[in-house]
């Protein structure tokens, strides 16, 4: 959420934004009309309250009348503030300088490719077909236990998807690879290690909004009967930790590395990625959250996209890094990175990671706060993927070999105990 006050003051640059993500600029105007009207309510109700006190035994029924006016406007006030702040949740956060603007995917910039995608000498194949050759998907079987968009996965591919949990962890916990890649980044920041997290699974109404995340509901899955939601990501969970904390300078940056089995459905994408593993109602994720002060947090969301080019890379896998647009970033980010894996069963581009920076628009509504010699202030907060499923796709397709079977990422095979996945004898 953005501060009333810095909306008081640039409603011409808040307009802006609202444009540029595709909003209605005029929420603006009703915000501060209503934004008046509540400092004028709550400078009359404190007038009021003090005259109140200034009565004396003798002015019963001027203060009754008093009492009564007072009483007439709290709801009035209570009712302000409320639309007030629906109305300024729908706000969205300002992009930053650089940014490109855009409507939507369309308007995305590739800043860079890294690597050459593979040329085969044989016809290649997607995943959902090495995966049904090799036995290491079933989706069959889980649509008639769960229903569409539900997949068992199978041996050797559960492995490798271990295998890339560990890696994953292995570098975000060790401070000498994460000060490797800062330095080939060129940035100076903490190399302080992530920390382990397994959060819970669901996520309460009143945190799923003040982190923004809620929206928009026809993703997210409702425990019936309860307050209790699916989280939809795993920085869902992770960023809403400390909320309604201030907590010591001397804690930053705050890095978490959290896996949590992630559910979204997947509203409006029907007929869309049906086969193999891409679109999924359920899906496993390893996601960095970060919690920073200011001056800190932009160097902090390069340094998270710098950790996932150093992961992709160390597999081997080739990839573009992509500048999201204003029509493609979200409503809570200022700023928005893809990072897209080459699928030669597709043959082009497909988003494995992304890395969302906030700036303090989440941390106003959460409330949590660095407490600093100046007084507390609003953390500032990034999330980025690690790894999804997605990657699994990647080195099936990118590691495909003439006789069906999958070369293993060399960085993955301590991990997993072998070297490649081998078809089945007949």
């Amino acid at each position: 959420m953005l501060d009333i006050k810095f909306i008081r003051e640039n409603p011409r640059k808040v307009k802006e934004a609202c444009v540029k993500k595709n909003m209605d600029g005029e929420l603006v105007e009703q915000v501060l009309e209503l934004d008046i009207k509540k400092r004028s309510l709550m400078t009359t109700l404190e007038n009021l309250r003090a005259k109140q006190n200034r009565f004396g035994r003798d002015e019963i029924e001027a203060a009754q009348k008093n009492k009564l006016e007072i009483k007439t406007l709290e709801p009035d006030l209570k009712e302000t503030e409320e639309n007030l702040n629906v109305l300024l949740m729908q706000l969205p956060n300002i992009p930053l300088e650089g940014v490109p603007v855009g409507k939507d995917e369309s308007g995305n910039i590739v800043s860079k490719k890294v690597g050459k995608p593979p040329v085969f000498n044989f016809e290649v194949k997607n995943h959902w077909q090495l995966a049904e050759e090799l036995d290491l998907i079933d989706k069959d079987r889980a649509a008639k236990i769960a229903g569409s968009r539900f997949a068992y996965l199978k041996g050797p591919l559960v492995l490798l998807w271990w295998a890339l949990m560990r890696f994953g962890v292995d570098v975000l916990t060790d401070e000498k690879t994460l000060a490797k890649i800062a330095r080939g980044a060129k940035l100076d920041v903490s190399t302080k290690p992530f920390v382990p997290i397994l959060p819970p699974l669901m996520i309460k109404t009143e945190p799923y909004q003040a982190m923004d995340r809620l929206e928009p509901r026809e993703e997210r899955y409702k425990i019936e009967g309860e307050d209790l939601w699916l989280q939809g990501s795993a920085e869902h969970v992770l960023g809403t930790m400390h909320m309604n904390e201030t907590l010591d300078e001397k804690m930053f940056p705050i890095r978490y590395v959290g896996y949590a089995t992630s559910f979204r459905k997947e509203a409006g994408t029907y007929g869309k990625d049906m086969e193999g593993i891409i679109r999924m109602h359920q899906f496993d994720k390893l996601e960095m959250e970060s919690l920073t002060v200011a001056e800190n947090s932009l160097n902090e969301h390069y340094f998270m996209v710098a950790i996932q080019e150093y992961l992709m890379a160390q597999l081997g896998l080739p990839y573009q890094v992509v500048l999201k647009c204003t029509g493609d970033i979200g409503k809570p980010n200022a700023r928005g990175i893809d990072i897209d894996v080459w699928l030669p069963g597709q043959d082009k581009y497909r988003e494995t990671h992304t890395a969302d920076y906030m700036t303090d628009y989440q941390a106003r509504r959460l409330q949590t706060k660095v407490r600093r010699k100046a007084g507390p202030e609003l953390v500032h907060t990034n999330d980025a993927t690690a790894f999804s499923q997605r990657p699994l796709i990647a080195i099936l397709e990118n590691y495909q070999q003439k006789d069906g079977s999958i070369k293993i990422p060399k960085v993955l095979q301590k991990y997993t105990g072998f070297k490649e996945i081998k078809p089945k004898k007949k």
